[in-house]
C-alpha cells in the first residue's frame, strides 16, 4: 500500500514538522513493514508556473511538427514568453505547466533560455514525465481552465509528497486504505481520527435497481446507487489525479477515477457501470457450464463453475470482486452510471482471480477481505463526489440487498493474558485502551467480553486480542530473558549413544550416508542370501515407489552397496560409508492391521491391536570400506582396507556404547567364509564383519577386497543409564612381555587372546595382537601369534619374578583353552 503523506494528514493531525522517515520509523515498531520511503519531487527547483498559451506558429521546415508559442506566465501584459515544443496536444487557449529559465527539473536538467529551431526558446512547457509525475511523454500536462495564470505549479500539482510504501501483510486486509493507516497513525501519535466512512448514508427504498443475491454465500452485501446526468467532459480534478497517481494508479477518467480513489480512500472496491447499457435486475450466482465472460481487458475468458458473476438478462457483465465485462463499461460518453459497493466471499474471490491469473486493486482487497458495513459509506461518497464534480444528479432510490447478518460473537478473555504472554505486566485500563483505539468494544472488568469491529475479521481469539495489546504497547518494551530449559528433558541414553557412535565413526574416517528403506529380491539375490534365511522375510508395501523394490529393508547392506557403486562409478575409490537405521523385522505372530475409524479417536484397545501388528524395528548400524585405508606418501606405504578394518569399526561402535565384542569365526552371506567374523555380547550375536565374497562382489558390481560390517546397535545399548566410572590412572611404571604362541590355523586369535586375559589376572592393563606369522619353523597348519601384554600395579613398581608369574599364568591359560604353545 502506497501512503501519500500529505493525504494522511487529512485524516490524521500528525506532528508539522514529521517527515516520511520519521512517519516511517513509528509505524515500524506498531507491526507495519515500511519497505521505501520515496520523495516525490526530489530535484526540482522553480520557477514552475501555470501559463496559457496565447498563439501557436507551426514551424514546417525541419523533420518533425514543431510549433512556437507565445504563453502568458504572469499577471502582467509583459509576461509572455516564446517557447518551442513540439506535443500537439494542446491548443491557443488552453493551460500549461511553463518551466522558466533557472528551474532545474528531476535528473538534474537545468532550464535556460536557448536557440533551438531558429526560434529562441525561453522555457519549457513540460510532460508528466519530465515533472516526475508519471511516465506519460505522449502530450504535456493541460490544466483545468479555472486556474490562475501565474500560480506556482509545484504548489498546484502536489509534485513535492512524501510517499511510504507498506507492505501490507494477509490479516491486515483494512490497512490497504487510507482510512485504515490512518487509524494506525492515530494510535501511534494519539491523535484523533476523523473517519472518513462516517458519512450519512439513506436508508433503502423499494423503488431501487433490482438486485438479486442468489448466491448468498458469495456475496451478503450488495450496495447499488445510480447517478444521472453527469458531464461526459468533466475532467478529474488535478489534486484526486495527484493522489492516485502518488498511490500507484493510472487516471483514466472522472467516473472511473472516483471509483478507485474511493477505494484508496475508504478500502471499498467499487464497480461502476453504464447504466443504459444495463438490461433488466442484476443477478449475483455462480457460472453455469459453457459461459463466457468478455472482459475489461478485451479478453474473452471460459468461466469456470466456481466463479461468481455479476449478470443481468443478458448473462455475465462481470467477474465478482475481480473484472467487469466489456459490454457495461463505462465509456467517454457515458452521462447515467450505477455504481456497485458489494461484500464478496474472500476465498472465492482468491480463487476466481488465480484461476484467470487476473489480480486486480479490488482482488487484491476483496481475498484480504474489507469491511462489510463500509459498502454504503463507499458508495455514498462516490455518489456526493460524481454530484460535485460531474455535476450530475444523485438518484433517489436506494438498493441494498443483503443477507441476515449475524452480530459478531464477543471474546472473552483475562485482563492479564496479555501481559503473561509478553512477560511484562501491562494494568487493566492500558490493555482496554488499547483495544478500544483499534475499534473493539469493551465490557467487563477481570475477565473482559470484546468485540472486535466490522474491520477487523482477524480478530478471532484471545490470543489475537493480545498480540494487538503488545503490538501497540510496543514490542521494544517486551523484556529480553532467556529461557530456562526444564530439568530432565535432555537426550535419552538411546539418542546419547546413538550420537556417540556417529561421531566416532566419523573420527574413524567414515562419511555418514542416508538411504531409502526400500529393497528387493534383486539386492538380496546378489548378496547370495539363502531362500530360507530371515532377512528374506521382509513386509512388502501396498503402493512401492519402485516396483523393483517393495518391501521395508531388514538390513541396511543393500542401500549401503549401492551407494559405495555409486562413488566408486564417479571415481572415488578410496572410500568408507556408514548408516545408522531402522530395520523392520515382521513378528511371526502379528496380525493383520486394523482400519480404524477417522470419526473419531481410536481406543485403547484398538491401539493395542495396531500395536501389536506392527514390525519390530531395531536400529543397526552398519558400515562398508573399499580402497586404501592409509594412503601412501613420504612417510611410507600405505595400506589397503581389510576385514580387520571392517572389525575394528564394529569394535569402535561398541566401545562408543561401553560393550565389548567378542570375535570369532562364521560363515555368513555375503562375506568371504574364511574372512568373516560373527560378533557376539554374552555369547548373543549382535552382528558380522568381513570381506565380501567374490561372488557377491561380483553380482554387486563393488570392486575386490571391499569390506563391511553390520550390527544391531539396539542390542549394545544397556537397558539403564549407568554412570560411567572413571579408570584409575596409576603413578607406577608399566612393565611389557611379549608372548609368541603357535596354535592351530583354524584357531581364532580372539579365543587365544581371551585365554591369555584370563590367566593375566588384574594386573593386565591392555594387551595386543602384534604379529601373525605362517612359514618357516611353524609347523604346517598350524600359525604363530605374538601379543604383547602391559601389566602394571596401583600401589607398586612390578618385580621382575611378579611380571615373570604373571606371563607364566597367561601363557598356561592360554595351553588349556586353545592349545597353544610357547614358540622357541
Amino acid at each position: 500500500m502506497r501512503v501519500p503523506v500529505s493525504w494522511l494528514r487529512e485524516y490524521v493531525d500528525l506532528p508539522e514538522s514529521l517527515t516520511g522517515r520519521e512517519l516511517a520509523e513509528r509505524l515500524v515498531p506498531a507491526g507495519f513493514e515500511v519497505e521505501t520511503v520515496h520523495e516525490s519531487g526530489v530535484g526540482l527547483t522553480g520557477p514552475l508556473v501555470v501559463g496559457q498559451v496565447l498563439e501557436i506558429e507551426e514551424l514546417t521546415a525541419f523533420k518533425k511538427p514543431i510549433r512556437y508559442c507565445q504563453v502568458q506566465v504572469g499577471p502582467e501584459a509583459a509576461d509572455v514568453r516564446g517557447i518551442v515544443c513540439g506535443a500537439r496536444n494542446f491548443k491557443v487557449g488552453d493551460k500549461i505547466v511553463a518551466a522558466l529559465p533557472g528551474a532545474v527539473l528531476p535528473g538534474d536538467f537545468k532550464i535556460a533560455a536557448r536557440k533551438t529551431y531558429d526560434h529562441v526558446s525561453d522555457g519549457m512547457i513540460c510532460s508528466a514525465r519530465e515533472l516526475g509525475l508519471g511516465e506519460d511523454h505522449d502530450g504535456i500536462i493541460v490544466l483545468p481552465a479555472d486556474v490562475q495564470v501565474g500560480a506556482d505549479a509545484i504548489e498546484l500539482l502536489g509534485i513535492r509528497d512524501e510517499v511510504l510504501d507498506i507492505a501490507v501483510t494477509t490479516d491486515r486486509g483494512y490497512c490497504l486504505s487510507m482510512r485504515g493507516m490512518a487509524r494506525e497513525a492515530a494510535i501511534v501519535f494519539g491523535r484523533s481520527l476523523r473517519d472518513p466512512a462516517l458519512l450519512d448514508t439513506p436508508a433503502p427504498t423499494r423503488g431501487g435497481y433490482p438486485v438479486v443475491l442468489a448466491d448468498p454465500l458469495g456475496c451478503d452485501r450488495f450496495v447499488a446507487r445510480a447517478v444521472r446526468g453527469i458531464d461526459p467532459l468533466a475532467p478529474t480534478p488535478l489534486w484526486m489525479q495527484r493522489r492516485i497517481q502518488l498511490s500507484g494508479m493510472r487516471p483514466i477518467s472522472l467516473i472511473v477515477d472516483i471509483a478507485n480513489y474511493v477505494m484508496l480512500e475508504i478500502g471499498q472496491p467499487l464497480h461502476t457501470y453504464d447504466l443504459r447499457r444495463l438490461t433488466g435486475p442484476i443477478t449475483v450466482r455462480r457460472a453455469a457450464a459453457g459461459e463466457k465472460l468478455e472482459t475489461l481487458d478485451d479478453a474473452e475468458r471460459a468461466l469456470d463453475q466456481d466463479d461468481l458473476l455479476i449478470t443481468d438478462e443478458t448473462g455475465p457483465i462481470g467477474l465478482a470482486g475481480v473484472m467487469g465485462g466489456a459490454s457495461t463499461e463505462v465509456h467517454t460518453g457515458t452521462v447515467d452510471v450505477l455504481i456497485e459497493a458489494a461484500h464478496f466471499d474472500a476465498g472465492s474471490i482468491s480463487r476466481t482471480a488465480r484461476r484467470h491469473k487476473l489480480p486486480s486493486e479490488a482482488s487484491r482487497r476483496f481475498e484480504r477481505t474489507v469491511d462489510p458495513n463500509a459498502a454504503a459509506a463507499a458508495a455514498q461518497r462516490a455518489v456526493d463526489l460524481l454530484v460535485l464534480l460531474g455535476h450530475g444528479e444523485a438518484d433517489p432510490e436506494v438498493t441494498v440487498a443483503s443477507t441476515q447478518q449475524r452480530p459478531a460473537a464477543p471474546i472473552l478473555i483475562d485482563a492479564g493474558l496479555p501481559g503473561r504472554v509478553a512477560g511484562l505486566a501491562y494494568p487493566r485500563e492500558a490493555v482496554v485502551r488499547r483495544l478500544q483505539e483499534v475499534g473493539c468494544t469493551v465490557e467487563g472488568a477481570d475477565q473482559l467480553s470484546v468485540t472486535p469491529p466490522s474491520w477487523r475479521p482477524d480478530l478471532t481469539d484471545p490470543n489475537d486480542l493480545a498480540e494487538e495489546v503488545i503490538r501497540l504497547e510496543g514490542y521494544d518494551r517486551i523484556p529480553m530473558k532467556l529461557p530456562v530449559a526444564p530439568r530432565g528433558r535432555g537426550l535419552s541414553l538411546r539418542q546419547r549413544l546413538h550420537r556417540r557412535v556417529g561421531r566416532a565413526l566419523a573420527d574413524s574416517g567414515f562419511v555418514e550416508v542416508l538411504n531409502y528403506p526400500f529393497v528387493g529380491d534383486a539386492e538380496l539375490d546378489a548378496m547370495g542370501v539363502p531362500a530360507d534365511d530371515a532377512r528374506r522375510t521382509a513386509l512388502s508395501l501396498a503402493n512401492p515407489i519402485s516396483d523393483e523394490q517393495p518391501y521395508l529393508r531388514t538390513t541396511l547392506l543393500p542401500g549401503l552397496f549401492a551407494t559405495l557403486r555409486r562413488n566408486v562409478g564417479r571415481g572415488f575409490h578410496d572410500v568408507a560409508l556408514f548408516e545408522t537405521g531402522l530395520v523392520y523385522q515382521p513378528r511371526p505372530d502379528a496380525s493383520a492391521p486394523p482400519r480404524l475409524s477417522v470419526e473419531r479417536r481410536p481406543s485403547d484397545e484398538e491401539l493395542a491391536v495396531l500395536e501389536a501388528s506392527l514390525p519390530d524395528q531395531p536400529r543397526h548400524v552398519a558400515a562398508v570400506l573399499v580402497g586404501a585405508r592409509e594412503n601412501a606418501g613420504w612417510w611410507g606405504e600405505g595400506r589397503a582396507a581389510s576385514w580387520a578394518d571392517a572389525v575394528e569399526a564394529a569394535r569402535t561402535v561398541a566401545a562408543a556404547c561401553g560393550a565389548e565384542l567378542t570375535v570369532d569365526q562364521a560363515q555368513y552371506e555375503p562375506w568371504h567364509p574364511g574372512r568373516c567374523a560373527v560378533l557376539s555380547i554374552d555369547e548373543r550375536i549382535v552382528g558380522y564383519a568381513g570381506e565380501l565374497h567374490p561372488k557377491a562382489l561380483e553380482a554387486l558390481g563393488l570392486p575386490p577386497r571391499t569390506c563391511a560390517m553390520e550390527l544391531n546397535l539396539d542390542a549394545l545399548v544397556p537397558a539403564d543409564d549407568v554412570p560411567v566410572s572413571p579408570e584409575q590412572v596409576s603413578a607406577f611404571p608399566p612393565a611389557t612381555v611379549d608372548v609368541a604362541l603357535v596354535v592351530s590355523r583354524e584357531v581364532p586369535a580372539a579365543d587365544v587372546e581371551s585365554a591369555l586375559v584370563a590367566g593375566a589376572g588384574p594386573l593386565l592393563e591392555a594387551i595386543r595382537l602384534f604379529d601373525v606369522y605362517e612359514g618357516d619353523r611353524v609347523e604346517e597348519g598350524s600359525k604363530s601369534l605374538a601379543f604383547s601384554l602391559r601389566l602394571r600395579a596401583s600401589d607398586r613398581t612390578l618385580k621382575a619374578d611378579e611380571v615373570a608369574a604373571v606371563r607364566e599364568a597367561a601363557v598356561a591359560s592360554a595351553t588349556r583353552h586353545s592349545g597353544a604353545v610357547l614358540r622357541g
